[in-house]
């Protein structure tokens, strides 16, 4: 079952084939941010406290995972290589709450596990409803039979699993559901008069829906991409669409919202291009 984890080398090596530009393009000040939230869910958090008082050994080497990886970013942010310590952080957040997972005893954490799955499940049952509502605004759209059963056997996988115990498993499958339908939701709406009936009072409040439609494209490619080897393709495409996201966060740091959307649209094709080459066609 795939798991929404990007290894940290996979990461660095994604990064490092980019040119210098991207390390220019990320947006300095908010990365800086970004290092500081990160520290202090580390070692301030009650997440970090519950991980100490717990003695769990898994969890306390997940927990010193997590601190590495940070001080990877925080030692390539002082080196001025920006876009590698940006691509770092989700890591060491990531393996920040495998730690707490681990750390959380079993009799509070099987509740919560399928508390959590029955809240994921709806939340995807309420996508692909949107997916069809939205589909039925455009008839005639190549792609949307074909995801619509796709995610209907994700959501069979996931109930399948979960039944058998295996909420983890199943919580993924729901994830992996989840992303789709939402990709598929926001390129439906996409570069045409179905996204402008938004009515964005502002580019910038514009830009922002364009960022959350990237990052789901984004997470999608990493999910189905998970554990296989990359095309020269599919590294060039990845490639032209993280150049052009960064561009678009360097456009929007300069207030140049309408800049920002038109680049983060481009870099939403490229990444629709990266999905349909890894098997999954979605609208758009």
């Amino acid at each position: 079952m795939v798991v929404l984890v990007l290894s940290a080398a996979a990461a660095s090596t994604e990064v490092s084939t980019q040119p210098a530009a991207a390390d220019a393009a990320v947006d300095r000040v908010r990365l800086e941010q970004r290092l500081a939230a990160v520290e202090t869910l580390l070692e301030k958090s009650s997440a970090a406290r519950q991980i100490e008082a717990s003695g769990d050994t898994s969890a306390r080497q997940k927990h010193e995972k997590a601190r590495e990886i940070y001080r990877q970013a925080r030692a390539a942010f002082r080196a001025a290589q920006y876009a590698r310590a940006s691509a770092l952080l989700p890591e060491a957040s990531v393996q920040m709450f495998e730690a707490v997972r681990s750390a959380a005893p079993g009799e509070v954490a099987e509740p919560k596990a399928r508390s959590d799955f029955e809240a994921r499940l709806d939340s995807v049952n309420s996508l692909h409803a949107a997916f069809r509502r939205v589909a039925g605004e455009k008839p005639g759209t190549a792609g949307v039979a074909e995801t619509s059963r796709d995610v209907d056997n994700l959501i069979g996988d996931a109930r399948r699993l979960a039944g058998e115990g295996k909420l983890d498993a199943g919580r993924a499958a729901l994830d992996r559901a989840y992303l789709l339908a939402k990709a598929a939701v926001s390129s439906l709406r996409g570069g045409d008069t179905l996204v402008r009936s938004l009515h964005f009072a502002t580019r910038e409040e514009e830009y922002r829906y364009e960022v959350d439609r990237n990052d789901t494209h984004q997470m999608l490619i990493k999910v189905l991409l998970n554990g296989k080897t990359r095309t020269t393709e599919q590294q060039s495409v990845l490639a032209k669409a993280l150049q052009l996201r960064n561009q678009a966060d360097a456009a929007a740091a300069g207030a140049d919202h309408a800049a920002g959307v038109r680049l983060l649209e481009e870099s939403t094709r490229e990444l629709i291009r990266a999905i349909r080459g890894a098997g999954v066609f979605i609208p758009g």
